[in-house]
C-alpha cells in the first residue's frame, strides 16, 4: 500500500484510491504508486472489477506543475515516459474499470479517467486538458484517447484552448458516460462494477482486449483478433457452464 495511492478490495471490487490532498496532483511518487496499484489489480484473482477514485472532493487535478517546472528536459523525458506507461497500465487492466469522477479531472487527471472503460461523474464536475496554457501539450494519452472518444475536431478544440468543460458538455461530448448527484458518484460506480464480480472473468478480459485491440488497427485485423479471442473461450469452464445452462433452461436464463 502506497502513501498516496492504495488498492482497497472489498467483495471482488478493487478501488484504486488517490489520496494526495488537496487535488491529488501526480508527482513522481504518485505515478510510481499508481503503476504498482494497476499491476496489483491486474494480478490479483480476487479483484474482478476496478474503480478509479480520488475521493469526495476531486478526482485529480493533473500533474504536479511545481515539480515539473523545475525539471530538465532529460528528467521530463524520464518522467513523461513513466507516466505514459503508468496510464497505459491502468488502461490495460484486463477487467472492467470505471472512473468515479468528483470535482475536477484536469490534465493528467482526465488522461487517467479516460484510461478507464467507463466514466461516472458528479453533475458539478469540470474536465479539461489545460496543458496548452502552460506552453505544453497533454503527455499521458490526452491527444490520443480524447480524439478517440470525441473525434479529432472536438479534441483539438479542447486541447488548443485548454478550456474546462462542465458536466453537461462533458456528457454530450462523450467524455463521461453518466452524470449523477455528487454524493452518489462512488455508490453508482460501485453498483456498475459489482455486476461483474461473479461474471465470466476470461470472457470479460477477452471482450475488452478485442474492443481495445481492434481500435488500434484496420477492420480486417480487428476481426481476426475477435475470432481468435472468441474461439479461445472454448477452453474455459464459463463457456461450458454458460452454454449448458442455456440449453437446459432456455433463452434469457443462461
Amino acid at each position: 500500500m502506497g502513501e498516496f495511492v492504495r488498492l482497497e478490495v472489498d467483495g471482488g471490487v478493487g478501488t484504486i484510491r488517490l489520496d494526495r490532498p488537496p487535488v491529488n496532483a501526480i508527482n513522481n511518487q504518485v505515478q510510481a504508486e499508481l503503476g504498482e496499484a494497476a499491476r496489483e489489480a491486474t494480478e490479483r484473482a480476487d479483484v474482478r472489477a476496478v474503480i478509479l477514485y480520488g475521493g469526495e472532493k476531486t478526482f485529480c487535478g493533473g500533474a504536479d506543475v511545481k515539480e515539473m517546472a523545475a525539471r530538465s528536459y532529460a528528467e521530463m523525458r524520464s518522467f513523461g515516459t513513466a507516466l505514459q506507461n503508468t496510464v497505459a497500465a491502468v488502461a490495460a487492466i484486463p477487467k472492467p474499470t470505471v472512473a468515479a469522477i468528483t470535482g475536477y479531472a484536469l490534465g493528467g487527471g482526465l488522461e487517467l479517467a479516460m484510461a478507464a472503460d467507463r466514466r461516472i461523474a458528479g453533475d458539478n464536475v469540470k474536465v479539461g486538458q489545460p496543458e496548452i496554457l502552460l506552453g505544453i501539450i497533454p503527455g499521458a494519452g490526452g491527444t490520443q484517447r480524447l480524439a478517440r472518444l470525441v473525434g479529432p475536431s472536438k479534441a483539438k478544440d479542447l486541447v488548443f484552448t485548454g478550456r474546462f468543460a462542465k458536466a453537461e458538455e462533458a456528457l454530450s461530448l462523450g467524455i463521461v458516460d453518466e452524470l449523477v448527484a455528487p454524493d452518489d458518484v462512488y455508490t453508482v460506480a460501485l453498483k456498475w462494477a459489482s455486476q461483474f464480480v461473479n461474471g465470466p472473468a476470461v470472457a470479460l478480459a477477452n471482450a475488452k482486449a478485442a474492443i481495445d485491440g481492434g481500435l488500434d488497427g484496420d477492420l480486417a485485423s480487428g476481426l481476426k483478433l475477435e475470432t481468435y479471442l472468441f474461439t479461445a473461450l472454448w477452453a474455459t469452464e464459463d463457456q461450458k457452464n454458460g452454454m449448458r445452462s442455456f440449453v437446459e433452461n432456455g433463452p434469457g436464463k443462461a
